[in-house]
């Protein structure tokens, strides 16, 4: 199937991250590392990984530490050149001019506006969207977006990545009301955004990865206000349903909300144990203050 590619990406990046404070005081919650990387380079990788070009940052005040940190370091830089060190840690980090882009969302009316606030630099091209604080763990050369890149050249139109959840977990995310399913693509037939217990369609949520028409934005730019009193992108996907082709790619792989403190303490345990520079040592200290708990 012939296909626009997607070449744009869209990162939301405004929050203020209330549920990391004091941290976040300081330092935006999507510069909190995982282990020796902050969430918001998994993403960025993630979405490089998947062939898209130009990175989209959706700022807010405060959040100016987000452009440094993809700027030159050249301080760190030119003094570890001096002392012979290697460098290879901050590969990744430096964006080619022109493929990291900076705008504000001026006021905190919800993702929905967010992704509208992006309206002129999308155009009329398909683009990707990508919540830093959803970490989406696939396999080498199979991360989440690119597992939705490759379903997208199958069937095109909008994709949403869906993941199963126990359904009492469903008042908390966007959830899909599915339609055929054929292996791990779902046609959407309708999205509920945090429905309330018991009233969900399915136990499939939209865990933080999108692949959206541009018709969107025009859409956007009438929404209403929704749930938490927020432009909710969730509706607005939902008015293009019938439209245009709709489906949810079932993620392979594992998903961290690192939006929560349990799910950041968990990526962090979980990537480093995996890691062979320090995994042997985190596993041994986890036993260890297992054992203490067990026999006090």
């Amino acid at each position: 199937m012939l296909v626009n590619p997607i070449r744009k990406a869209i990162f939301p990046v405004a929050g203020l991250g209330t549920r990391f404070l004091p941290a976040t005081k300081a330092v935006p919650k999507e510069l909190l590392p995982v282990v020796d990387r902050p969430l918001i380079q998994y993403a960025v990788d993630e979405a490089r990984e998947a062939g898209i070009e130009q990175m989209i940052f959706v700022t807010g005040r405060g959040k100016g530490a987000i452009e440094d940190y993809f700027d030159i370091a050249f301080e760190t830089e030119a003094t570890q050149r001096e002392r012979g060190k290697d460098l290879s840690a901050l590969e990744g980090t430096r964006l080619m001019p022109g493929n990291a882009v900076f705008l504000r969302q001026q006021e905190p009316l919800g993702l929905g506006h967010a992704i509208w606030c992006a309206r002129e630099l999308i155009g009329n091209e398909p683009f990707a969207v990508l919540l830093p604080d959803e970490f989406m763990k696939g396999a080498p050369g199979q991360g989440c977006m690119q597992q939705m890149v490759d379903a997208y050249a199958q069937v095109g139109g909008n994709l949403v990545c869906a993941l199963e959840v126990p359904m009492e977990d469903t008042p908390s995310y966007g959830v899909i009301d599915p339609g055929i399913c054929d292996g791990k693509l779902t046609q959407v037939l309708g999205l509920v955004e945090k429905p309330a217990l018991g009233t969900a369609p399915s136990n499939l949520i939209l865990p933080g990865r999108y692949i959206l028409q541009p018709e969107i934005m025009a859409i956007l730019e009438k929404q209403d206000k929704g749930a938490g009193g927020e432009i909710q992108l969730t509706d607005a996907m939902a008015s293009l349903i019938g439209r245009q082709a709709f489906h949810g790619v079932t993620f392979d792989g594992r998903r961290f909300d690192c939006g929560s403190k349990a799910g950041y303490v968990e990526a962090n345990f979980a990537l480093a144990i995996a890691r062979e520079d320090i995994g042997d040592h985190i596993r041994e200290f986890a036993s260890a203050e297992l054992a203490k708990i067990r026999h006090p």
